[in-house]
């Protein structure tokens, strides 16, 4: 029922810098075409998450075949709203995020997502309605096409769903993934690692701006989030804005 509408040498040795056990985003490398960015990260880790936007748009599975990393895709979210209060556009972000769905259900891939947002408070209650019904009809293509998903926490702007740990409850029995920046800007990482999660993503920041910054850079204590990973036997994967921020986060995350 469901169908998808849709070489470089790597700088640093292999050898020592591979990692088995925390993956790496593309969006570190978003500017590079997504060939180039699975050949750089593929010397890295045994694990990327595919950013599915812009130059890293997964149209069909064949690109994947020639890798052996374990691939998670994040679907794409700019101009998307799954709890959108004007239907059109829900009905359509569904739509988007189904069609991700169904490119990483043909490589094995779990897919993170965006739980939406309101822009009024007075709109809360509709949207809130509106998530509701996207999530039953997302659960639906997910068995349908043998997928698994599971929801983020977002940022510190007021408008988004799923910021603290209170908000859990909207996204009912869906797995959830602990985006540790996130939980920073809104100052309950520590109560965040308490919950259950089944997938990280890494980065780091003041506290006040969503900066995606290398693993040191910021002021968030990574220990106990490894700590918390490997109790939970979590995934994680670095999602930092650049390459070299990637590769220092890599290095500061596996010394722990």
């Amino acid at each position: 029922m469901w169908e998808s509408v849709r070489k470089s040498i790597p700088i640093y040795p292999v050898s020592r810098y591979r990692s088995h056990m925390i993956g790496i985003s593309t969006y570190c490398l978003i500017e590079e075409p997504l060939i180039d960015a699975l050949d750089r990260l593929s010397a890295l880790t045994d694990r990327i998450e595919v950013m599915d936007e812009g130059l890293h748009f997964a149209e069909s599975p064949e690109l994947f075949e020639s890798y052996s990393a374990d691939f998670t895709f994040h679907a794409p979210f700019h101009g998307l709203n799954i709890a959108c209060v004007f239907e059109p556009i829900r009905t359509a972000s569904v739509g988007v995020i189904t069609d991700c769905f169904a490119v990483a259900a043909e490589i094995g891939a779990p897919v993170v997502l965006h739980p939406g947002y309101f822009a009024w408070e007075n709109e809360r209650e509709l949207a809130d309605r509106q998530f509701r019904k996207s999530l039953t009809e997302l659960t639906a293509a997910a068995r349908e096409l043998s997928v698994e998903f599971s929801f983020e926490n977002m940022g510190s702007m007021n408008f988004f769903n799923l910021r603290t740990p209170d908000d859990l409850a909207i996204i009912g029995d869906s797995k959830f993934t602990l985006d540790v920046g996130h939980a920073n800007l809104n100052g309950c990482l520590p109560g965040f690692l308490k919950t259950p999660f089944s997938h990280m993503h890494l980065h780091d920041n003041n506290g006040k701006q969503d900066a995606h910054s290398a693993v040191g850079e910021g002021n968030i204590d990574f220990r106990p989030v490894m700590s918390a990973m490997n109790q939970k036997n979590a995934t994680a994967v670095i999602e930092v804005k650049s390459f070299d921020g990637a590769v220092k986060s890599l290095r500061a995350l596996e010394a722990m």
